[in-house]
């Protein structure tokens, strides 16, 4: 079972976000078959592996996968117009070859299983009611389930969204603040295992948990600057006054 692909009137399709800020009705998704083969490949080997599977919306995966050229996937599919703004109740997900749903009601559905079992156990008979199951015991050679599998290259030219269906600088500003948000919360999350494993150190060796923090806490010695123009003052020597300060004295004391 994949997630994130489709089909819009029969052409697939790969879904970057389900919703789209402020027009819940309405995805951005990109045509596979339309894409050049380096990056129609790097989308498919990501969206089969574990960070692609695991995204909610896609272009969080992506966000953070790379060409072998090195540029960013998410920026290239914005900047050369493979990005197409749809209507959600027109895109038919296709998770397997036997089940399908629209993209609308999806979204309708895993909205409410945040809210409570009653949509898993719907979405649950949604599967038993397509046929799913007796797919798996029919002795009949199975189709070929990989949904992934990178088309052939597509002569066609480029498909470039008009200006009121390529994504905005606004919807990806919303979902950078949406990933630094999750990533706060990751590193709080982190932050919080790094105090468990102290705690649990401290139970199986107190003495070395406070070595190390003596350590840690112990400021590094500091030595007092010179100055740098500083001179030696000159000592007086010991010994008889100058014939100067003879002559010179008894003039003082008459004066």
């Amino acid at each position: 079972m994949l997630k994130h692909i489709g089909k819009h009137s029969d052409r697939k399709v790969v879904i970057l976000y389900r919703t789209v800020p402020n027009e819940d009705h309405m995805c951005l998704l990109s045509y596979s078959d339309l894409l050049p083969r380096m990056l129609h490949d790097s989308i498919m080997k990501s969206l089969e592996g574990a960070v692609g599977q695991q995204a909610d919306n896609f272009a969080e995966a992506l966000f953070r996968t790379l060409l072998p050229d090195g540029r960013n996937i998410l920026e290239v599919l914005h900047k050369e117009g493979f990005m197409k703004k749809v209507a959600t109740n027109q895109i038919i997900m296709t998770p397997t070859p036997s089940t399908t749903i629209r993209l609308d009601e999806l979204n309708k559905l895993l909205a409410e299983m945040a809210l409570g079992e009653d949509a898993i156990k719907r979405m649950a008979e949604i599967d038993a009611q397509s046929g799913l199951q007796a797919k798996k015991r029919d002795n009949t050679p199975k189709r070929n389930r990989d949904v992934g599998e990178p088309a052939a290259p597509a002569y066609n030219p480029p498909l470039q969204a008009d200006e009121n269906s390529v994504l905005s600088d606004e919807v990806i500003a919303a979902q950078q603040l949406a990933q630094a948000d999750r990533m706060r919360k990751e590193a709080l999350s982190m932050i919080a295992e790094a105090t468990r494993l102290e705690k649990e150190a401290a139970i199986l060796s107190p003495v070395v948990v406070k070595t190390v923090k003596a350590k840690a806490a112990k400021p590094a010695k500091v030595e007092a600057p010179v100055a740098a123009d500083t001179a030696p003052v000159a000592k007086k020597k010991a010994g008889r006054p100058s014939n100067a300060s003879k002559k010179n004295g008894p003039a003082q004391k008459a004066a």
